[in-house]
C-alpha cells in the first residue's frame, strides 16, 4: 500500500522548485495557478530568498501548487485520475491530500490556502508569536513543561518531536529552561499555527469553505486531528478548518498509516521532513523523498510494484 504525504509550512527552501521547470508542462501549470493565487508561484520557488517564501501567505500557495504539480508529473498525463492507495498531509499539506484525494480540484485547493495563508498572516501579526521544535527528551516531561510556561504542543509529530508555540515572550522562557535531553530549534514561520491565536483564521475560512465544492475521497485520505480515516469530502473540509486552530497530531497519523498496512511512502516535494519521521517511527516502511525530478523513477518503480 502506497501513501502520498504532503509536506507543511517550513519545508520550503529557496529555489527548490527550480528543476521542476525543466519538465515540459510544469511551468505552464505554475503560471495558471500563480493567476488563481495572484502570486508569482515561479519566481517564489526559484528566486525568492528565505525570509520571501517565509511569509505565510506566499509559503502556503507555494507548498500546496508544489505538491500538486509534482503530484500530476509524478502520475504522468496519460494517468491523472490514478490515485495512490492513501493519502496525507501535514498542516498546510492537507490542501495538498484534499486535491490529490478528490475532494477539492486543485483550484479550488489553492483558493483556499490562497485564504488561508492570508488569514493565518493576519491572525499571526496581532500578537509576536512563533514555533519552537522539542527534538528528545521524555515526551511527558517535554508537554509537560510546554504547559507549565503557557504554550500550545501545535504539532506532535512523533519520532521524538514535538512543536511548542505560542508567543515568543513564552518560548523565550522556554528556551531558558528547556526540558531535560531535549535541544530546541526554533522554526522558520511567522505565527504560532494551530493554537488558539489562530481563531479569527478559522472564522473567516469557515465563511469561504462553506461555498467550495466538495466532493468525497477516492481514496483513504486521512486528517491531521486524530489520523481518523475520513469518507466525507465536507467533514473533511471542516475538519481541515478547524486545524488551523488547533494541534497536528502527525504521530496519530504515523499510528493509523502502520494500522492501514502502508509499505511505501512518497513524499511530495520539498519533501524530506515527513520520510526523515517516518525513517525513525515506520521501520520496514519504504520511502522516497521525491525532492527532485532525479527521484522520479524510484518513486515510479514503487508504484508499478504496488499495482502488480
Amino acid at each position: 500500500m502506497i501513501l502520498l504525504a504532503s509536506p507543511g509550512q517550513g519545508a520550503q527552501t529557496p529555489g527548490f522548485l527550480q528543476p521542476w521547470l525543466e519538465i515540459p508542462g510544469v511551468a505552464d501549470r505554475l503560471a495558471w495557478w500563480s493567476a488563481v493565487t495572484g502570486l508569482d508561484l515561479v519566481r517564489y520557488g526559484t528566486e525568492a530568498d528565505a525570509e520571501e517564501i517565509r511569509d505565510t501567505a506566499v509559503a502556503q500557495p507555494l507548498l500546496v501548487a508544489a505538491a500538486l504539480a509534482a503530484y500530476e508529473v509524478l502520475y504522468e498525463d496519460a494517468a491523472r485520475d490514478a490515485v495512490p492507495d492513501a493519502v496525507a498531509g501535514h498542516s498546510v499539506g492537507e490542501l495538498a491530500a484534499a486535491a490529490i484525494a478528490g475532494v477539492l480540484t486543485p483550484e479550488a485547493a489553492l483558493v483556499l490556502v490562497r485564504e488561508r495563508g492570508r488569514a493565518m498572516a493576519e491572525a499571526a501579526a496581532v500578537t509576536e508569536t512563533g514555533m519552537t521544535a522539542v527534538l528528545g527528551g521524555d515526551p511527558d516531561e517535554v508537554l509537560a513543561s510546554i504547559d507549565k510556561h503557557g504554550l500550545t504542543p501545535a504539532n506532535v509529530n512523533g519520532a521524538g518531536q514535538i512543536v511548542a508555540a505560542g508567543t515568543t515572550e513564552r518560548l523565550a522562557r522556554f528556551a531558558d529552561e528547556p526540558p531535560a535531553k531535549a535541544r530546541l530549534r526554533p522554526l522558520s514561520v511567522a505565527g504560532a499555527f494551530h493554537t488558539e491565536h489562530m481563531e479569527p483564521a478559522v472564522e473567516t475560512l469557515r465563511r469561504l469553505a462553506a461555498g467550495a465544492p466538495v466532493a468525497d475521497p477516492r481514496t483513504k485520505l486521512l486528517q491531521n486531528r486524530d489520523g481518523a480515516v475520513i469518507a466525507s469530502g465536507r467533514e473533511f473540509v471542516a475538519r481541515l478548518v478547524d486545524q488551523v486552530s488547533a494541534p497536528v497530531r502527525w504521530d496519530s497519523c504515523m499510528a493509523a498509516m502502520r494500522d492501514l498496512g502502508v509499505t511505501a511512502i512518497i513524499e511530495l516535494p520539498p519533501a524530506g521532513t515527513l520520510t526523515g519521521l517516518a525513517r525513525r517511527e515506520l521501520k520496514g516502511v519504504e520511502l522516497v523523498a521525491l525532492k527532485t525530478p532525479a527521484d522520479l523513477d524510484k518513486a515510479r518503480e514503487l508504484i508499478k510494484a504496488d499495482a502488480s
